[in-house]
């Protein structure tokens, strides 16, 4: 329990911190410091007694690992942020005063994800999902430009509009609840709801999942409610890009796993399975004819996010050990690549002066750090072998085949599409003749080379050999998902 405590109070300790501390260089390194801090608690997790199910907090074979990669992913990013804005500084993009908001509303955005994955109470998994709402959208508008404030009024209603459908849901799974749990906390208690779930009113636990599933698939970016997330990566800061897909999208759909265990533990209730695979097939659909359209590199890798949260989310649609562990292996796999194609992109587009693809050309040639870095990970997030997206992608495809043959044929051909898309976008973008630098254009530091480097080794490792543990872990949840 109190590794718990830490991972949930070093974010809360560290926003309030940074919130009053003005120099920028020393706010960088002790974000750098307080994520390191909460990536070693949550590393403890899993040696740590776990709290008693049934109370505010849960920790279970189901979110222990996800804490443990949005701590890290949350560690990593703010050490590549460390050199990224210093950067942005230099260019005058940012301020001092901005810089100080943005650190903290960084760490309350990881202590809400945090939260939100900690809870076993459905009402405070709802006010941690909102939080990160609230502080993400505040983050996206940092640039104060005409276009990133659009961009975050348009994240903030459309995801406004999913939170309240998320509420509406809890309040209706409550209702179902009711009659076999009494009035009080035990109706709201995700541990407590599970043991009692075949006891409820499956028609009411119909149209509790269908409010969830649309309202945090909003936050999933599920089609066709996905239109906040391309302009969001687009207009925010880079670092907010990479745990906006890497982070918030798997906390979304977290929650809609909960809820369709819940639905899935009544045998009277309608299967979930059917909503999430056709929501996850439209994701797909739609990125791969969006993809070849995308002007802007940012944008590029938005759609691909929503690619890759469809074949997730049409993983879990389908169910079963083994499209379970293909799901689960397939979020980790795209938060690790997702995060580090987004980390190079930063750079990029600083080096160049420019989002837009047409201006991008050559960098192997210009830029050999960042240009192979890119090239390895689109070769990832493109599933080709040997990396662990590759792994996870054949085994939702065969499990499918196995399973639902006619669902296997449009699933490989979006697949074979959004991979046709990436490679187009990579060859202009890595190879060719070198486009010019902006002026006061800096060579990338090391330092901030190293978290792309160690994400895309460990999806080299993933789809090379996955530890034992690792392997243990994703079929015990495959099992418990159903």
């Amino acid at each position: 329990m109190t590794a718990l405590l830490v991972v949930l109070g070093v974010p809360a300790g560290a926003a309030l911190v940074l919130a009053f501390i003005a120099n920028w260089r020393l706010a960088a390194w002790l974000n750098v410091a307080a994520s390191a801090a909460t990536f070693i608690a949550a590393a403890a997790l899993f040696t740590a007694e776990r709290p008693a199910p049934g109370h505010l907090l849960l920790v279970d074979d189901f979110n222990i690992y996800l804490i443990a990669l949005t701590a890290f992913v949350a560690l990593t990013t703010a050490i590549f942020s460390a050199s990224y804005i210093a950067h942005e500084i230099q260019r005058q993009r940012l301020t001092s005063r901005l810089l100080r908001f943005y650190h903290a509303m960084y760490q309350a955005f990881i202590g809400s994800m945090l939260m939100a994955l900690s809870a076993d109470n459905l009402g405070l998994m709802w006010v941690a999902v909102e939080a990160a709402t609230l502080s993400t959208a505040l983050m996206v508008s940092l640039y104060r430009t005409p276009a990133a404030i659009e961009a975050a009024w348009k994240y903030f209603i459309l995801c406004g509009v999913g939170i309240a459908l998320a509420l509406f849901g809890t309040m209706l799974m409550y209702l179902a609840a009711q009659p076999a749990l009494g009035e009080g906390m035990a109706a709201v208690t995700w541990s407590t709801l599970l043991a009692h779930a075949a006891n409820f009113d499956p028609a009411l636990l119909n149209v509790a999942f269908v409010f969830l599933l649309v309202g945090y698939g909003t936050k999933v970016g599920l089609a066709p409610l996905h239109a906040w997330l391309p302009d969001a990566h687009a207009e925010g800061p880079t670092p907010i890009s990479a745990v906006l897909s890497g982070l918030l999208l798997n906390v979304a759909l977290y929650a809609v796993l909960r809820f369709k265990m819940l639905l899935a533990a009544n045998p009277q209730a309608l299967a979930p399975g059917p909503l999430m695979i056709g929501m996850g097939l439209l994701s797909l659909s739609l990125s791969a004819l969006m993809l070849y359209r995308r002007r802007d590199i940012k944008r590029l890798f938005a759609y691909s996010s929503i690619e890759h949260m469809g074949i997730a989310a049409f993983a879990f649609g389908m169910g079963g050990p083994l499209a379970n562990f293909a799901g689960l292996l397939h979020m980790t796999m795209h938060s690790l690549v997702k995060a580090a194609i987004f980390f190079t992109v930063g750079h990029i587009a600083q080096v160049k002066g420019s989002q837009r693809i047409a201006d991008i050309t050559g960098l192997t040639t210009s830029h050999p750090a960042l240009g192979w870095s890119l090239v390895a990970g689109v070769v990832a997030i493109a599933g080709l072998p040997p990396f662990g997206v590759f792994t996870s992608e054949f085994l939702v495809v065969s499990s499918t085949f196995a399973r639902q043959p006619a669902l296997a044929l449009p699933v490989a051909v979006g697949l074979l599409v959004c991979f046709g898309a990436l490679l187009l976008r990579l060859h202009h973008l890595a190879f060719g003749p070198s486009s010019p630098n902006a002026a006061g254009s800096h060579a990338v530091p090391t330092l901030s080379l190293v978290p792309i480097w160690l994400h895309l080794a460990l999806a080299l490792v993933a789809g090379i050999y996955l530890p034992a543990p690792l392997v243990a872990w994703f079929q015990s949840v495959a099992r418990l998902l159903g």
